[in-house]
């Protein structure tokens, strides 16, 4: 069916699926090779956009605010792969140098010649995954850059004009590998990046990480250490002049990330590539995650999606609580029913948020706790919009009976 214009996406997600190895925490939809096929990668690319466009009858190309591609290591692909890919997707989407366009980057493949080949293509924002400065753990983890490939990198991004580079660091690793996480922190502010992504480590199943932890042989930052360096984080960087804006990121002021707020206020987004989500509301769509079977498919003119689903209102509501609490916009109280109100008084009490300018947004400690407290919150909305609901429904059976 075709979309309405209002839902034509303004975003799009491109996924790189190549790395030269796989990190040790890593679960996303990657394959290790040391020469990826940029080629066959740019030929499917453009044939999911094709049939994209044609099924969900966008008669114009997209004009895209902002464009992110990710991975996987997007500067595996060498200097000309992002022009090759404007110039691919162009019949079926758009977007002129007022657009973010982000693309990621590992320090030991972002070479002078890279930055220079992707500025010159257009993109504007480079997201660097450092994930920390500590040798021994840089090798725990897999990674191959050493503690100083962050600052060559920007060196490199610098010198080709970029103005916009965020860092990703990694928190939450097993103490035994002696990581000073402050030290990170202070390396990272080193380097003077105009925005700073964390993650707190997990061991997702299907990730090496996730069997040493199932077999016993790797045990994780217990859940003081990880609140403690997440505050350390959030002291230290806010301190140092950027906004925390959402419970993982913080820019400089002017320099928040523009494409993953189109992910958090629920807007449309296209995606292209293996395991690349889509949200063309209310349908969410998701492609197979293999790189072999994602070519085999578009070579043989068959969709690669592998699933999806309607966002229902129960689904809805629980996940509008979980983004709007995640940034600092927070939740709107005018209107609010008694039951979020009562909610949101306990949470002030407790010191997990506080409300101003007419939005309840959740403090740093309340971020810890945020997938709890965005059930509660998708609860207390559910209780307040009931009597509506009620009354709506008297309403129309008493209009049916008048009318017969």
């Amino acid at each position: 069916m075709p979309d309405l214009p209002s839902a034509r996406p303004r975003s799009l997600y491109v996924h790189v699926p190549f790395c030269t190895r796989r990190c040790s925490y890593c679960d996303f939809a990657v394959q290790a090779m040391r020469d990826p096929p940029v080629d066959a990668w740019l030929d499917a690319i453009a044939g999911e956009m094709r049939m994209l466009a044609d099924e969900r009858g966008w008669g114009s190309p997209l004009r895209l605010d902002t464009v992110y591609i990710g991975g996987g290591t997007p500067s595996l692909l060498g200097p000309g792969a992002m022009a090759a890919l404007r110039d691919r997707l162009r019949p079926w989407a758009e977007w002129d140098d007022a657009a973010e366009w982000t693309c990621e980057a590992n320090p030991e493949s972002f070479t002078p010649e890279v930055a220079r080949g992707w500025r010159a293509a257009g993109v504007n924002r480079i997201s660097l995954g450092a994930q920390t400065f500590h040798e021994p753990t840089l090798r725990w983890m897999g990674r191959l850059h050493g503690v100083d490939g962050p600052a060559r990198a920007f060196d490199a991004a610098r010198a080709a004009g970029f103005d916009n580079v965020s860092v990703d660091l990694i928190f939450g690793v097993p103490s035994r590998l002696g990581r000073d996480w402050g030290d990170d922190l202070v390396r990272a502010l080193l380097l003077e990046p105009e925005h700073v992504s964390l993650y707190g480590l997990t061991a997702e199943a299907a990730a090496p990480l996730g069997r040493w932890v199932g077999e016993g042989r790797e045990t994780l930052a217990d859940e003081d250490r990880y609140a403690d360096e997440y505050l350390l984080a959030h002291n230290t960087l806010c301190g140092a002049g950027f906004e925390h804006y959402e419970v993982s990121n913080f820019g400089r002021p002017g320099l928040r990330s523009r494409h993953n707020f189109v992910y958090w206020t629920g807007e449309p987004y296209a995606a292209l590539g293996p395991g690349s989500h889509a949200f063309y509301p209310p349908l969410r769509r998701w492609n197979v995650r293999s790189w072999d079977d994602y070519r085999d498919r578009i070579t043989s003119g068959r969709p690669p999606t592998d699933g999806e689903e309607v966002v229902d209102e129960d689904t809805g509501g629980l996940e509008r609580a979980w983004l709007l609490l995640r940034t600092d916009q927070g939740w709107p109280m005018e209107p609010a029913g008694d039951a979020v109100r009562r909610l949101a008084a306990g949470w002030r009490d407790r010191q997990l948020a506080d409300e101003r300018d007419g939005r309840l947004r959740l403090t740093v400690e309340g971020w810890l706790l945020l997938d709890g407290l965005a059930v509660q919150m998708a609860g207390a909305a559910e209780q307040d919009a009931r009597p509506t609901l009620v009354r709506a429904a008297a309403g129309a059976r008493s209009a049916s009976g008048a009318a017969g």
